[in-house]
C-alpha cells in the first residue's frame, strides 16, 4: 500500500519544503491552505516531484469545522494514514498588556485548536497506517516554536498556543504509541519564511533558520522506527541564546 501523508499549512515555506520532500519519497498526499488556486499550482508541483497523487483541500483552519473537512477528503482518498504533519499556524506578536482578545482567539483557534480536531479525526486512520507498516507506525509532527518551550517577552499569546501544541503532542504520546502512533514537536527558532517577514529588520534572514533544517528534521522523524518515541525538538540559531527565537 502507499504511504499517504496530510499536510497543513503546504503552500509556503515549511509546509512546501516538507511536501515536496514527501513527494519525492513518493507519498500520495492531502494538501491544505486558504488559497485554492495557489494549492493547485502547488498540488502540480508536487506531482512533478514524484508524489503518486495529490488531494488539494482549500479550508480556514479557524473555521472549527475544517479539520474535518480536510481529513475526510483524506480519508475518501486514501483509506489509512501515514503521517500527519500539523504545520498551519499565525504568528502573532504583541505583550499581555495589550493584545486584542480578538486576535488572541483566533491565534488559539488555528494554532491549537484545529491541531487538536486535525489529531481527533485523523486517529482512526493514522491507527491504519500503523497496522499497514508495524515496523514504522505512523507519525504526527506538529511545528511547534521555542516559544512554546522557552517563554519570551512579546509572545505571549503565540508562545502559549505552542506550548499547549507540545503538551498535546507528548500526551498523544502516552495514549497511543503504543498503538504504533508517535508524535514529534519540533520547536525551532525564527525560519527564514514569510512568516518572519515582520522581524527581519531586527533579525535579517540570513541569521534564521533555514526551511532545510526543519524539513530534514521532519524526514528523519519520519524514518524512526515504531519503537522510538522523540517528543520534542528544540533547534536554536546560531549565535543567538539558546532559549529565544
Amino acid at each position: 500500500m502507499i504511504a499517504s501523508a496530510l499536510v497543513t499549512g503546504a503552500t509556503r515555506g515549511i509546509g512546501l519544503g516538507v511536501a515536496t520532500r514527501l513527494a519525492e519519497r513518493g507519498f500520495a498526499l492531502t494538501i491544505s491552505a486558504r488559497d485554492a488556486a495557489r494549492l493547485d499550482e502547488v498540488a502540480a508541483l508536487l506531482r512533478d516531484a514524484g508524489a503518486t497523487d495529490v488531494r488539494t483541500v482549500a479550508a480556514d483552519l479557524a473555521d472549527p469545522d475544517a479539520a474535518g473537512r480536510v481529513v475526510a477528503a483524506h480519508a475518501d482518498a486514501f483509506g489509512a494514514m501515514k503521517a500527519l504533519i500539523l504545520n498551519a499556524g499565525v504568528g502573532t506578536a504583541g505583550t499581555i498588556a495589550e493584545f486584542p482578545s480578538r486576535r488572541f482567539d483566533k491565534t488559539v483557534a488555528v494554532n491549537l485548536n484545529a491541531p487538536f480536531a486535525l489529531m481527533q479525526a485523523a486517529l482512526p486512520l493514522l491507527r491504519s497506517g500503523a497496522q499497514n507498516d508495524p515496523g514504522r507506525g505512523a507519525k504526527v509532527i506538529a511545528l511547534a516554536s521555542i516559544a512554546g518551550v522557552y517563554a519570551e517577552a512579546g509572545l505571549a499569546a503565540y508562545g502559549a498556543t505552542k506550548a499547549a501544541l507540545v503538551s498535546l503532542v507528548e500526551t498523544l504520546n502516552a495514549e497511543e504509541s503504543g498503538n504504533g502512533v508517535s508524535a514529534s514537536a519540533i520547536a525551532p527558532g525564527y525560519v527564514d519564511t514569510d512568516m518572519s517577514e515582520w522581524i527581519k529588520d531586527r533579525i535579517p534572514a540570513e541569521d534564521m533558520l533555514e526551511v532545510g533544517d526543519v524539513v530534514e528534521l521532519v524526514d528523519a522523524l519520519l524514518k524512526l522506527s515504531s519503537r522510538a518515541v522523540l517528543p520534542r525538538l528544540v533547534l536554536s540559531r546560531a549565535g543567538a541564546s539558546l532559549y529565544s527565537a
